[in-house]
């Protein structure tokens, strides 16, 4: 899709219409299973959030009007989808705070490689994502080819913004869901609008810069890596800049799968109490990098088989859905992307990553529009 903001949203409205009414039924039934709201409380709820939206940057909302225009739907139904976490996981919060049982679907596994730990000298990133069934229905690829910024790629639900991807400039992202006590829905930037504003970013100090404007509605891990080399793992919690908690790379790897990791987090960690298969995950993927290292090196070969393992079945890296838990609950690993951020390329497993096999997306093109920034580098 080409085009300023809003031309760019219809586009994608047009082209993904049929997935996005996917995605709005489903979210109407899993947001009254979570909140037990019906739509249009879900409706008012998310208009909430268009001012703070609009302050962050407009042309976001525009792409949300545009996506609205070409499906056929209205703002507020593309609002009250890209808002879905900050509904959910709040949630989420409210019942660990009542000690109520709360929803356990399995969540998402990230990695990063820097060049000296992986074989050819590359940085990699990428990640399995695990979320509700329906998905399987409504994950999208977005291609945005942008006068105003980088073109991206990003592998995303149909109607949200912008999830796991690569920017031209050589920036990657991947993310993974976190929940504390001070997750409340409180109306700020949603976190599908922040994962959005990553793809406009040329490094990772605007990375951070934008992570770090205006107040964040939701807590959520940012695994973050750049063609020059460099990678960050930032842990938000709900709030302003302070709420941020960055981590490196240990010997050139960064690992994150759901709950909280820097010693610096001082808040109440709700996501071992919602994802208690985070902490194995975690560990299952540590000790098969470690094993792979010894073995002659990090390759994205290393990951294919990583990201389909089965250790902890049905919660494990490669997430199946638990038939004893309510069909609400139930997650699974609805996609799995890897990116080469030096070679501009990315593969993706729409589906299970034991069986789907990955295929390279054609996005050679659209990735190689040059960094405005790089140009001005010194030779």
């Amino acid at each position: 899709m080409a085009g300023d903001a809003r031309e760019r949203g219809r586009a994608y409205g047009a082209q993904g219409r049929e997935r996005i009414e996917r995605s709005i039924e489903a979210y109407g039934e899993v947001f009254g299973a979570y909140a037990g709201w019906d739509w249009g409380q879900v409706r008012r709820e998310a208009a909430r959030y268009e001012a703070p939206i609009a302050a962050y940057d407009e042309r976001f909302v525009q792409e949300m009007r545009g996506i609205a225009e070409g499906a056929g739907v209205d703002l507020e139904d593309v609002l009250s989808i890209n808002v879905r976490t900050e509904v959910m996981f709040a949630a989420k919060a409210r019942a660990a705070e009542a000690m109520t049982d709360g929803r356990r679907q399995g969540e998402c596994t990230a990695f990063a490689v820097q060049p000296d730990a992986s074989a050819d000298g590359h940085t990699l990133i990428g990640q399995n994502w695990d979320w509700l069934l329906h998905c399987f229905d409504t994950v999208v690829v977005l291609e945005a080819e942008q006068d105003e910024g980088p073109n991206f790629v990003t592998v995303v639900e149909a109607g949200l913004l912008a999830k796991t991807g690569m920017n031209s400039s050589g920036l990657g992202v991947t993310t993974n869901a976190l929940v504390t006590g001070d997750d409340r829905g409180e109306p700020g930037i949603p976190y599908h609008v922040l994962l959005r504003a990553f793809m406009d970013c040329e490094n990772l100090s605007d990375a951070l810069a934008a992570a770090q404007r205006g107040l964040r509605s939701s807590s959520a891990n940012y695994l973050i890596a750049h063609a020059d080399g460099v990678a960050v793992d930032v842990e938000g919690a709900p709030g302003d800049f302070s709420r941020l908690f960055l981590m490196f790379g240990e010997d050139g790897v960064l690992l994150h799968t759901n709950h909280f990791r820097s010693p610096a987090f001082d808040g109440r960690d709700v996501s071992l109490w919602v994802m208690p298969d985070s902490p194995f995950r975690l560990e299952r993927v540590r000790t098969e990098v470690v094993r792979a290292r010894a073995d002659g090196g990090l390759t994205l070969d290393t990951f294919r088989a990583l990201l389909g393992d089965h250790a902890n079945f049905p919660s494990g890296v490669c997430c199946h859905a638990d038939e004893r838990m309510e069909p609400h609950d139930q997650g699974a690993t609805v996609a799995s992307v890897l990116m080469d951020l030096d070679a501009r390329r990315v593969w993706l497993a729409d589906g299970h990553p034991c069986t789907v096999p990955f295929r390279e997306l054609d996005v050679s093109e659209l990735l190689a529009k040059p960094s405005p920034v790089k140009a001005a580098m010194p030779d």
